[in-house]
């Protein structure tokens, strides 16, 4: 995703952060110390993380699934050549981890070639290759040449300007920043000839004066067609309009008045072959605009000064709409209507990623219109469109090298779609739907086959309602996303706009998909899920008949937020760099005829949620279930794991025998009790939870953990499943035992079916008091429930509902007696009076929450929202305590460059009035002094102490691993 914002993007942003730790020492230095040289290379490195075997399968070896393409495409690395094979290699920053396949050659001397043998008839190949950026990050240029049977058929331009990217999103041109990324690009050319099969195609160096190397990745060979015929009754932008097919001189003006013209008079507008220069986009309405073919008919080009204005074709804008920049008169009155686009290419001159440009090939809004048979490169995204809008279609298409998304149906777009196109190399989501603050519904990405996506997520969708994601074939992510997406995050998505409805995935093959997230410092899965603004429940989303292969980490994974309604059916996982499942956040998730095989690790499950993740198991699964999951440190991936031949498309068979008994109801992690706690270890589900304070923290028989709602966000409910119907007549609710006192407001209900709720004990005030071990027990009437509810409209500790154990007694059976000296997890602490005490934020962005500052853990941290000072963080010491000192901290690495936050400390005995106690002074945080700053304040009792950050040199927000205070 690209436009209009730059924070709320895990996936998307990279500040150095903890992901680079181990790497600092590994490919971020030895990178580094490429880049420094005035000729800048990337190296091959070993790892820990070597692949058994070559890595494995094309995209296109699928058949039945992904687009059908006019060409066939054969690998650098498995035709004949005389350089060097790189890879396999699918650590993000190395050469192969972009390749296709993560394989590729590198050709390094005068008379090096790669040559491919034509498996049919072509006249024309794309191939592409990487070369070396220079040492002012401008690229460099060169040529190759193109042999048939041995004879020069001509020099081939190639260049670096459209790659190589440093530092953090949204990326840079410097290469002294750290990250290299975005190898590759692509180009193409026409042979002048029709080669028969078995001709014998090369790329030679000719010359290593212009650059010391080249690596080919790949060669696509295609037999293009003849020019299509001008039609009659058609505008022509040459003859008619006076546009330049040359591209000698700017020809904005004169497509604008032949479109124009074509509205007015009802008439399609025609491109002849040529190269068109075009300085500003063109804007679209009621009109046919149309070329030669995307081979003849090409658009390109970009304002000489005004580097916000390049070549692209738009639909008018929606006031109020999905784009909140600059709208100029003739960009005003969306959606356009009745457009087509087809036969033609935009090839831009996009060098940089600025997100407010709008520098795409296709945008704005359009109904009832069809992108058809184009051409789109070099441009920031291939098609972002903002709506509202309705019924759109890209089809037949091809979209490479995008500094951004391929495409993007962003606020409102419905009963919209891109089927049948090929997309490969984009900057971020390959095709994504975002649906900020208007919903998009019943739109479909189908058959379609997607190669490297170098940032972010194959497939994905945003929120949305009734979508449907099937018959795709993806290869290749390589890093902060996955294969397929399914997501309630980033800004905009909630309530009306999450996920919602049916969302259908079906019939997809993912090929080493998924892939580490250098933020978060793991694997992130093939197929994975997220709740991070709230709770996905209500939808039902259908994962079938699905061949999940070579996963480079997790094939499924469920993060941040609870999920439920989730259901596999018929799904293959054939190798996975670690787990089968990577569950991370609580979910209700149904498996039939799941079939996992080589699945690196022995145990197929890491779990850390515990019995917050509910399975429900159908008939026909194998190798990847545990009842006893893995929770501890993350293993290094081991790749090579998938087939080496395409498996059958065809549904698999549902009767394989079960490795487990096909439950009714979700299966316990431990059987419902006879007596005693009933809730204990019971499936329970939330409304909502923060971070890792899930619902299943209330039934583990641990006080110490807790679960904790969504803040500023009542009412709010925590329901467990007590597996059967029960005799209730007494529930007790209990705080971690050394948290201050306060009243929750809250009610309690009980159902037999899990849909109809009576009320057992009306809302009141509960008091929870250390001095009572913060336990309060609520009678009710006796009577038969299997399912129980707290809902909370009220906490006067904490703006959330909050509980660290919910228990559920009945038919004689006794409370247990609580631990005679139960351990508080918030005991005031004699050395840094902040450990663990609760946090309040102005904001923060993705998972960067405020509770890392009080964690311990240098190596989490909380991160403001970006573009957005002031913003502060307030720590509640519990009572008045004597305060002398803070101490600020951020991430040790050194992958932190020095950087000097603004900050001001205040504080206060009642948290509502507060007195500076320092006031706001630029502070240095360097990583050769452990990044750490030490602050004196004057002597004094305070309960709240708050941090107010105004500036930051080293990113736009507030940023935060450690807040320590101490009393001398």
């Amino acid at each position: 995703m690209a436009e209009h914002r730059t924070e709320h993007r895990t996936e998307h942003r990279t500040e150095h952060r903890t992901a680079h730790r181990r790497r600092s020492t590994g490919v971020a230095a030895l990178a580094a110390a490429a880049l420094a040289a005035s000729t800048l290379v990337v190296v091959a490195l070993t790892t820990t993380a070597t692949p058994a075997r070559a890595a494995g399968l094309s995209p296109f070896d699928i058949t039945g699934r992904g687009a059908t393409v006019p060409f066939r495409e054969q690998e650098a690395e498995q035709a004949a050549h005389t350089g060097t094979k790189i890879g396999p290699d699918r650590r993000y920053g190395t050469l192969p981890s972009e390749a296709s396949g993560r394989e590729a050659v590198t050709l390094d001397a005068v008379g090096e070639y790669v040559e491919f043998t034509l498996t049919a008839p072509a006249n024309a190949v794309t191939f592409r290759y990487s070369l070396p950026d220079n040492a002012a990050g401008t690229g460099r240029d060169a040529t190759i040449d193109l042999r048939a049977n041995g004879t020069l058929v001509k020099s081939v331009p190639v260049t670096s300007r459209y790659g190589w990217y440093y530092g953090g999103y949204p990326f840079n041109n410097n290469p002294g920043d750290t990250n290299p990324h975005h190898f590759y690009d692509e180009t193409r050319t026409m042979f002048g000839t029709t080669y028969p099969a078995g001709t014998k195609i090369r790329l030679q160096v000719s010359s290593t004066a212009q650059s010391p190397t080249f690596t080919i990745d790949l060669a696509d060979f295609e037999l293009v067609g003849a020019q299509i015929t001008k039609p009659s009754g058609v505008l022509d932008v040459v003859t008619d309009f006076g546009a330049d097919p040359t591209g000698a001189t700017d020809s904005t003006a004169k497509f604008q008045a032949a479109v124009d013209a074509g509205k007015a008079q009802g008439r399609a507008v025609w491109i002849p072959a040529g190269t068109f220069t075009l300085w500003d986009h063109v804007v679209v309405d009621g009109v046919t605009l149309r070329g030669a073919g995307p081979w003849y008919s090409v658009l390109g080009g970009r304002h000489p000064t005004d580097r916000k204005r390049a070549a692209g074709i738009y639909g008018k804008y929606v006031p109020g709409g999905g784009y909140s920049g600059e709208i100029r008169p003739h960009e005003a009155g969306g959606p356009s209507r009745n457009v087509t686009l087809r036969d033609f290419a935009i090839i831009g001159d996009i060098r940089e990623r600025v997100d407010e440009d709008q520098v795409n090939a296709i945008g704005g809004a359009m109904t009832n219109s069809v992108v058809d048979n184009l051409w789109l490169q070099h441009t920031k995204v291939g098609a972002w469109m903002d709506g509202p809008m309705d019924n759109f279609t890209i089809r037949n298409s091809r979209i490479l090298d995008q500094t951004a998304d391929g495409v993007n149906f962003h606020w409102g777009v419905t009963n919209s779609t891109v089927t049948n196109t090929f997309v490969r190399n984009t900057g971020d989501d390959a095709l994504a739907m975002w649906a900020q603050s208007v919903p998009n519904v019943g739109n479909s990405f189908t058959r379609n086959t997607i190669g490297v996506t170098i940032l972010a997520n194959h497939l994905v969708t945003y929120g949305g309602r009734d979508i449907t994601i099937a018959d795709n074939v993806t290869a290749d992510s390589v890093t902060n996303g996955g294969g397929i997406h399914v997501a309630n995050r980033y800004p905009g998505v909630t309530g009306p706009t999450a996920v919602s409805g049916t969302i259908t995935v079906a019939r997809n093959t993912l090929i080493r998909n998924g892939n580490s997230d250098y933020n978060w410092q793991f694997g992130v899965g093939a197929i994975w899920f997220s709740a991070l603004n709230e709770p996905i429940q209500g939808a039902t989303i259908n994962v079938t008949d699905t061949d999940i292969l070579d996963s480079s980490y997790a094939a499924l994974h469920w993060i941040e937020g609870q999920t439920s309604g989730i259901s596999f059916d018929n799904v293959r996982i054939d190798g996975a760099g670690t787990y089968a499942l990577q569950v991370q956040a609580p979910s209700q998730v149904r498996f039939t005829n799941v079939r996992a095989t080589g699945i690196a690790q022995s145990n197929p499950i890491h779990n850390c949620v515990g019995s917050g993740f509910q399975i429900t198991q159908g008939t026909g699964n194998s190798g990847w279930y545990t009842p006893t999951p893995y929770c501890g440190p993350w293993p290094q991936p081991q790749w090579g794991n998938g087939p080496s031949s395409p498996p059958p498309t065809s549904p698999a068979p549902t009767t394989a025998a079960p490795t487990t008994a096909a439950p009714t109801t979700a299966p316990p992690t431990t059987p419902p009790p006879a007596g005693g706690n009933l809730a204990l270890g019971r499936p329970t589900t939330a409304t909502s939870t923060t971070q890792t304070y899930a619902a299943g923290n209330a039934v583990d028989g641990n006080p110490a953990s807790y679960w904790e709602s969504a803040n500023n966000a009542f009412p709010q409910s925590l329901t467990v499943d007590l597996g059967a119907s029960r005799t209730v007549d007494r529930v007790v609710l209990k705080l971690p035992p050394g948290w201050e006192r306060r009243t929750q407001t809250l009610s309690v209900l009980g159902s037999t079916d899990g849909s109809s709720y009576t009320t057992l004990a009306a809302s009141a005030g509960r008091v929870f008091d250390p001095a009572a071990a913060n336990s309060v027990p609520i009678a009710l009437p006796s009577g038969d429930r299997r399912f129980v509810r707290v809902t909370v409209t009220g906490n006067t500790g904490w703006p959330a509902g909050q509980l660290a154990e919910l228990e559920v007694y009945g038919g004689g059976t006794t409370t247990p007696p609580p631990a005679t000296t139960p351990p508080p997890t918030t005991a005031p602490p004699a050395g840094n009076l902040a450990a663990g005490r609760p946090v309040a934020e102005t904001s923060h962005a993705d998972v960067y929450g405020a509770a890392n500052i009080v964690d311990g853990n240098a190596n989490t941290y909380w991160e403001s929202a970006n573009n957005a000072f002031p913003q502060s963080v307030t720590v509640d010491l519990g009572s008045a305590r004597p305060v002398a000192r803070v101490v600020l901290k951020l991430p040790p690495s050194a992958a932190w460059q020095t950087r000097t936050q603004t900050v001001s400390v205040l504080g206060s005995t009642d948290g509502s009035s507060f007195s500076a106690l320092k006031a706001a002074a630029g502070y240095t945080f360097d990583p050769a002094g452990g990044n750490s700053v030490s602050i004196a304040l004057p002597a004094g009792d305070r309960r709240f102490v708050r941090l107010t950050f105004t500036g930051n040199t080293g990113w736009p927000a507030g940023q935060l691993s450690e807040f320590e205070v101490y009393a001398s």
